[in-house]
C-alpha cells in the first residue's frame, strides 16, 4: 500500500482536530443530521428534518475554486434524481484558499449563470476548524478521516439522517462511486 504525504498531514491534521471537533457535536446531543439546519440564501432556513425520508446531499463550494466545473456535474446529478427524491444543497464556503469571494444570491446566481446551478444554496458557512456549522463538526466526529480537505467536499446523507459517507473534492459527481451510493439509497425507499 502506497501512503502519500498529504494523505497522512490530511489523516494527522483530523486526529488532532477530532477532540475539539467531536466534543462540540457531542455536547450537542445530535443523534442525526435530521436535528441540524442551514441558513437559506434570501432568509429562512433548511431543516434537514423536512427531507427526512429522502437522501440529501451536501456539498461545501466555491465560485473560484479550480473544481467550480462540478456545479454543472452536480446539476446534472440534481436534474437525474431530484424526482426520485434526492436534496441538494450547495454550502458555500472561503474557507479553502479565500475561493468564495461573493455574499448571499450573489454565489447562487454566479453558479446558475456559469455553469446552469438550479438546486439549494445555503449562506456561506465555515466547515472546518472550531467555529464549523454544526453540520460539519457532527460529520466530522461521525467520519473523522472523511472530512472536507477543499472546496467540493460532499457528503451524503441517509434517509434516516445518518451520514452514509463523505466524499472528496475529486470525486466526481456524476461518477459511478457518487451515483451508485445516492441509487442505493434511493432505492432503499
Amino acid at each position: 500500500m502506497t501512503v502519500r504525504r498529504r494523505d497522512v498531514l490530511g489523516w494527522l491534521a483530523g486526529a488532532c482536530a477530532l477532540p475539539a471537533v467531536a466534543g462540540p457535536a457531542l455536547a450537542q446531543g445530535v443523534p442525526s443530521a435530521s436535528s441540524l439546519t442551514f441558513a437559506r440564501v434570501g432568509g429562512g432556513r433548511f431543516s434537514l428534518a423536512d427531507y427526512r425520508g429522502r437522501p440529501v446531499l451536501i456539498v461545501n463550494t466555491a465560485t473560484n475554486c479550480g473544481f467550480a466545473g462540478q456545479f454543472a456535474s452536480l446539476e446534472q446529478l440534481w436534474q437525474r434524481y431530484r424526482a426520485r427524491g434526492l436534496m441538494l444543497i450547495a454550502v458555500p464556503s472561503n474557507d479553502f484558499g479565500g475561493q468564495e469571494p461573493l455574499e448571499g444570491a450573489a454565489i447562487a446566481e454566479a453558479a446558475r449563470q456559469t455553469h446552469g446551478a438550479t438546486y439549494a444554496f445555503a449562506e456561506k458557512t465555515v466547515v472546518r476548524g472550531p467555529e464549523a456549522h454544526p453540520f460539519y463538526r457532527w460529520a466530522a466526529a461521525q467520519r473523522p478521516t472523511e472530512t472536507p480537505r477543499w472546496n467540493f467536499h460532499k457528503y451524503l446523507v441517509g434517509r434516516s439522517g445518518e451520514l452514509l459517507g463523505g466524499y472528496s473534492s475529486i470525486t466526481d459527481p456524476i461518477g459511478p462511486q457518487l451515483v451508485r451510493a445516492i441509487g442505493q439509497e434511493l432505492q432503499a425507499g
